[in-house]
């Protein structure tokens, strides 16, 4: 090969690889080809959320997918304003209760429930599987409150094992939809109207994400749902969506400071 073409070679190489960094425009790694991601990692994206909802009834007025697209959603905002990281697909199957006989969210159609040991085994071999491709701190966020637990232990099993803050169970991003009760109770709403469960507070927050989410002529609390939606709205929701994803990336931020840029063991190689 003469000179001038291995040049144009090398030149041509470097604009491909450049272009590979420049062309993604989602941060939605399910959106991306196997080349864009591993120019994205080589270049500097160091940080994966894993966002997990659950597929669970949440009565007349939500959709069984709230949790799913919220935390879809909000996980795309988070890493934007991070500026070194992807979202990974949503985990939608998580444990919501008993199957026969039916308990909790699974006495109602369209609930769906798998056992917590095959749910964490998921979220352990998403986090490796991440892991291996280069991604220095892996994300745990789950907007469904009977996951924070499983989060937090397959966290601690893989941190243990690969130190330097590689997986995060993040609650600050569950306690800062939590803090959004307090909002709303100072605004005059009363604790039955802001509720547990697709109540005025789960459903505002909802809404400010997505309007197809809410079936606005069907708010009312009925067998299913804690609290009183009646007065939710988008415009309630707002503030509380900014405080979550302002309080994750700072959350993120803090505890991923300093952490080593050294590739970790990878768990399954250890004792």
């Amino acid at each position: 090969m003469s000179e001038w073409r291995r040049l144009a070679a090398v030149i041509a190489a470097g604009t491909m690889a450049a272009a590979a960094v420049a062309a993604p425009a989602s941060v939605q790694l399910d959106e991306l080809t196997s080349v864009e991601l591993r120019a994205l990692i080589d270049h500097g994206t160091i940080t994966v959320l894993v966002p997990v909802g659950g597929t669970e009834q949440n009565g007349a007025h939500l959709v069984l997918g709230k949790h799913n697209v919220r935390v879809r959603v909000l996980a795309a905002r988070i890493a934007e304003r991070l500026g070194d990281a992807v979202v990974a697909p949503v985990i939608a199957y998580v444990p919501e209760g008993a199957i026969d006989p039916p308990t909790q969210h699974m006495r109602y159609a369209g609930t769906l429930s798998v056992p917590v040991a095959a749910f964490e085994a998921v979220l352990e071999g998403a986090a490796r599987s991440l892991h291996r491709h280069g991604f220095r701190h892996v994300v745990l966020l789950g907007d469904h409150g009977g996951t924070q637990r499983s989060l937090q232990r397959v966290a601690e099993k893989l941190d243990r094992a690969w130190g330097g803050s590689s997986v995060l169970a993040l609650t600050e991003y569950y306690a800062a939809a939590q803090a959004f009760d307090a909002t709303l109770a100072a605004r005059g709403f009363t604790a039955q109207e802001i509720g547990r469960h697709a109540g005025l507070a789960d459903t505002s927050l909802a809404w400010a994400v997505d309007a197809s989410l809410v079936r606005p002529q069907a708010l009312r609390p009925v067998d299913g749902v804690n609290g009183d939606p009646r007065r939710a709205s988008a415009q309630l929701g707002q503030d509380g969506i900014e405080h979550i994803v302002a309080a994750s990336v700072a959350a993120i931020r803090a505890r991923t400071a300093g952490a080593s840029s050294s590739k970790h063991k990878d768990p399954a190689k250890t004792s």
